[in-house]
């Protein structure tokens, strides 16, 4: 799973969010590494909307449509799918890490 995918999910997971606010929380929980376009975020609600992993109620908020997006079960299985997937590599990261640093190579810190 795309990483920009599983923080879509993520922020689902806590909670219904129309396409903004989810854009900017995944920025916000990245600290801005992961900020997704419109041209990228929208095809990728569809896609979850297609595949019954979100679904989409139209609201109208200060005479304005939001399409707000809910997580479905199979949303939030796959969220936990994704995140088991995200701590093995960040775990093998890591312990790969700790061994470049035991034979002394120099790294520097990773940065988004």
């Amino acid at each position: 799973m795309a990483l920009s995918r599983f923080f879509v999910l993520q922020v689902l997971h806590d909670g219904p969010a129309h396409g903004y606010d989810i854009s900017r929380a995944v920025e916000r929980t990245t600290n801005g590494c992961c900020s997704p376009s419109e041209g990228a975020l929208y095809p990728t609600l569809r896609e979850f909307e297609q595949g019954g992993y979100v679904t989409l109620e139209t609201e109208v908020v200060s005479g304005r449509e939001r399409r707000v997006y809910t997580l479905t079960e199979k949303g939030r299985e796959a969220f936990k799918v994704g995140l088991g997937a995200w701590m093995d590599a960040t775990a093998a990261l890591t312990e790969t890490g700790r061994a470049a640093n035991a034979r002394g190579a120099a790294g520097e810190d990773c940065k988004c």
